[in-house]
C-alpha cells in the first residue's frame, strides 16, 4: 500500500492525501457465530478530535476498536483508515517500509497495558520500532525508547523495570509509550483509566489532552469514565442496538431522548460529573477528582 485507496469514502472528502476524517466506517457487521455484535455500523471520526466511545457492556466497543485495527475481521462493510480501505487488505508485512504500512501511522493502548512480560519497559516500546525500521542502530532505537518513556511521563529509572515491578498506572503509561513510538497520527486507547484511583486517571486525561495538542493526534478513546468525557472529549459516540445510534458533544447527547443515553448522561454519576466540569469552569476544586488541587 504506497498510498490512498482509490475507493476508499474517505476520498470524496480528500484534498490530496489528507481529508476531513482520519476514519470512515459504513455499514460495518461484525458477528461471532450466529451472533451479530454490531449489524450496519456506520461512524466517523474528525481527524484531530478526541472521539469518547460509551455504550453498555456486551455493545462491542473493543470489537469495534479490534475491527478498525485489523484484529477482528467484519462480517461485512468498510472501514477506511487515514485514506486506506482496511477491510480484507492486506496492511503491510514486517519489514517493508512504514510509510507503506498503515499500522505504522496508529498507536493502540490495549487494556492494562498489553505489556510482554519478559521484556522491560524500553524494550516493550522497542518492539514496534524494531517490527517497522529492523535496520536502526541500537542506540537510536534506544534512545527513542527513552523519549517516548519520558514522554508518557514515566521516570527515567521505569526503562529498565519489568512490568511485574510496575504499578497499573505505571503500566498504562508505558503502554502509552510503546502506542507513541512510531510518531502516530491516531492514538487508539481502550478504558486508559480503568482501574485508576481518581488523581491517577485525572493525570492520565492531563497527559492524554496534553499529548494530542502538542503531537496533533486524533485520538479514539473507549471509556466509561463520565469524568474523562467531560473533561477531554470533543465529541461522543454511543454504541447500542448494535450500531452507533447518537454522535455528538456532550450537551447535544444529554438533549437525547433514548433512554440509554438519559440514564448514561443525566444519571446521578452523570449529574456529578457535570457538577464537576462546573466547578473546575468556575474554578472551585473538584472533591472526587484533586489531582491538580
Amino acid at each position: 500500500m504506497s498510498g490512498p485507496d482509490a475507493d476508499c469514502p474517505e476520498m470524496e472528502a480528500m484534498t490530496g492525501d489528507e481529508g476531513e476524517y482520519a476514519i470512515v466506517i459504513e455499514g460495518l457487521t461484525n458477528s461471532f457465530g450466529t451472533h451479530d455484535v454490531h449489524r450496519n455500523l456506520s461512524l466517523k471520526v474528525r481527524r484531530g478530535e478526541i472521539l469518547g466511545v460509551v455504550g453498555g457492556s456486551g455493545t462491542g466497543k473493543s470489537v469495534l476498536m479490534r475491527a478498525i485495527i485489523g484484529l477482528q475481521q467484519p462480517s461485512a462493510g468498510r472501514i477506511c483508515v487515514l485514506g486506506h480501505d482496511t477491510v480484507g487488505q492486506d496492511m503491510g508485512l514486517p519489514g517493508q517500509q512504514p510509510e507503506a504500512d498503515v499500522r505504522a501511522r496508529w498507536g493502540v493502548l490495549f487494556q492494562g497495558g498489553a505489556l510482554f512480560s519478559t521484556l522491560t519497559v524500553a524494550e516493550n516500546v522497542e518492539v514496534p520500532i524494531k517490527e517497522f525500521y529492523a535496520d536502526m542502530a541500537d542506540e537510536l532505537r534506544h534512545e527513542i525508547a527513552r523519549y517516548k518513556i519520558m514522554l508518557s511521563g514515566l521516570p527515567d529509572n521505569a526503562a529498565s523495570k519489568y512490568p511485574s515491578e510496575l504499578s497499573g498506572g505505571m503500566k498504562k503509561r508505558a503502554g502509552l509509550a510503546r502506542a507513541l513510538a512510531l510518531d502516530p497520527e491516531l492514538l487508539f486507547l481502550d478504558e486508559p483509566t480503568a482501574g485508576l484511583d481518581p488523581i491517577g486517571a485525572a493525570a492520565f486525561d492531563k497527559l492524554t489532552r496534553e499529548l494530542h495538542e502538542t503531537l496533533g493526534l486524533t485520538v479514539f478513546l473507549i471509556t466509561h469514565d463520565l469524568d474523562t468525557l467531560h473533561e477531554i472529549c470533543d465529541r461522543v459516540a454511543v454504541l447500542a442496538d448494535k450500531q452507533v445510534i447518537a454522535v455528538g458533544t456532550i450537551p447535544e447527547l444529554m438533549a437525547s431522548d433514548h433512554p440509554w443515553i438519559q440514564e448514561y448522561f443525566n444519571g446521578p454519576r452523570g449529574r456529578a460529573a457535570l457538577a464537576g466540569k462546573s466547578r473546575q469552569r468556575a474554578g472551585a476544586p473538584d472533591p472526587s477528582r484533586q489531582a491538580e488541587a
